[in-house]
């Protein structure tokens, strides 16, 4: 195929995938769901699991071969900037005056699902070999399927916390702020799972990798930072400026991290964590605005590229078994654990259960986590299905569940529900 051709293609491929997300998205809205649901779906749709049962000129027409490298590549731009606004967004100051409930529950909500999803990856390991997991499993692949159910999505979560009225309240707080210390502890979980690996192609052994990015991070803590804040105050730089270097900094730590032979993510996000705010500790409204919209509009390609991946129609009996467990397990120890930590920290059973519930949202970070771990080769292709079709499950089960919590009656009242809403400002998400 030209060259012409082939951006022919894929300009009629991005119409397809933009117009199929918002519908999906508007479809999901209007259902009650977050709009990043309706999108995932979309994408998924839109690979093999529908493309499979149309005439195969459909697919080659929509998306032949030759742009499949384009539209990764605007699917890992999609995710630099969404990451780097997650982590720009961060925001510890949730902690202030609940460091205690907070930290208990992410301690909680973490080691439980992980230590249940550690226990269940080795006691049923002879099911997952029939969906090609290796005889002999590594300790990597084991952490990363254990980390996979103990992930928490704090943009969904968040839009799940505004849609819900659940914004400025002690469970919103609560847990989105123990979501965002979760995640903390998962990415760099999951971090140093990819980094047992072989290095992909930089052929750097574990002692280089792990030497070079200790480097890399006290450079972005001090000296990146340091310049950032200085650009960052310099009297007449426009928007427009600010906002081209914040973004080539968060391509230049991506890059970096995908040099070791990481993964962009992990570049993204330490780069949005160390770029300094406001002089007065907030945020840019305009650059956080003009990033998140940017970001918005490009994950739809993420979403595709991965449900190439995802071929429902593949999955046999044992794959349907293993993700019913799958989903059961991942609720069952995600809310329960995050409930009884704050049952545990004197907080009603109403707010307690609501917790639980809001921690058990997975959707967008739990698949970008797959992704990383299947190019990493940590787990296998009917495995990704079953993870990726899970994090859909639980994210879809949130708002149904939330309105059980609403019937439960509070055993006791607790002072700090009763004081009204939290004034704290929850970080973004879509």
């Amino acid at each position: 195929m030209s060259p012409d051709l082939a951006v022919t293609h894929l300009v009629g491929a991005s119409a397809v995938i933009l117009l199929a997300a918002h519908v999906g998205g508007w479809v999901s809205r209007r259902l009650g769901q977050p709009t990043i649901v309706g999108q995932l779906i979309a994408g998924i749709a839109l690979g093999p699991s529908l493309l499979s049962q149309l005439p195969d000129s459909v697919g080659d027409t929509l998306f032949p071969q030759a742009i499949a490298p384009m539209l990764t590549g605007l699917s890992q731009v999609s995710l630099v900037l969404f990451l780097y606004v997650v982590g720009y967004e961060l925001d510890l100051s949730l902690l202030r005056g609940r460091s205690r409930t907070t930290l208990t529950v992410a301690a909680a909500a973490f080691a439980v699902p992980m230590a249940v999803g550690a226990g269940a990856t080795l006691l049923f390991h002879g099911t997952l070999e029939k969906l090609g997991v290796p005889h002999h499993m590594p300790v990597s692949s084991v952490l990363f399927l254990a980390v996979a159910l103990s992930i928490t999505a704090v943009p969904v979560l968040v839009v799940v916390v505004r849609e819900g009225g659940l914004a400025g309240t002690v469970p919103g707080v609560i847990a989105v702020s123990a979501a965002g210390l979760i995640d903390i502890v998962g990415w760099a979980v999951l971090l140093g799972t990819l980094m047992q690996g072989k290095g992909g192609e930089s052929g750097m052994s574990l002692p280089v990798r792990l030497l070079l990015l200790v480097v890399f991070v006290a450079v972005m803590v001090w000296p990146a930072r340091l310049l950032l804040k200085r650009f960052h105050r310099f009297p007449g730089v426009s928007a427009q400026p600010r906002l081209a270097l914040l973004i080539g900094f968060a391509f230049t730590a991506a890059w970096a991290t995908s040099a070791l032979g990481l993964h962009v993510i992990f570049g993204a996000l330490l780069a949005g964590v160390v770029t300094p705010r406001e002089p007065d500790g907030t945020m840019d409204p305009e650059l956080v605005r003009s990033l998140d919209s940017v970001g918005s509009l490009l994950l739809p390609f993420f979403f595709v590229v991965s449900g190439r991946s995802v071929a429902i129609g593949a999955l046999g009996g044992t794959a349907v078994a293993v993700l019913t467990v799958v989903t059961v397990l991942a609720v069952v120890a995600k809310v329960g654990s995050g409930a009884l930590a704050a049952r545990v920290c004197g907080l009603d059973n109403r707010t307690s259960l609501t917790i639980g519930v809001l921690l058990s949202t997975r959707g967008l970070t739990e698949l970008i986590a797959l992704n990383a771990g299947l190019a990493a080769g940590l787990l296998s292709g009917p495995l990704y299905t079953v993870f990726v079709l899970m994090a859909i499950a639980t994210t879809l089960l949130t708002q149904p569940l939330l309105l059980l919590c609403r019937r439960v009656r509070a055993a006791d009242a607790d002072p700090m529900s009763s004081a009204g809403p939290v004034s704290a400002a929850a970080p973004g998400g879509r």
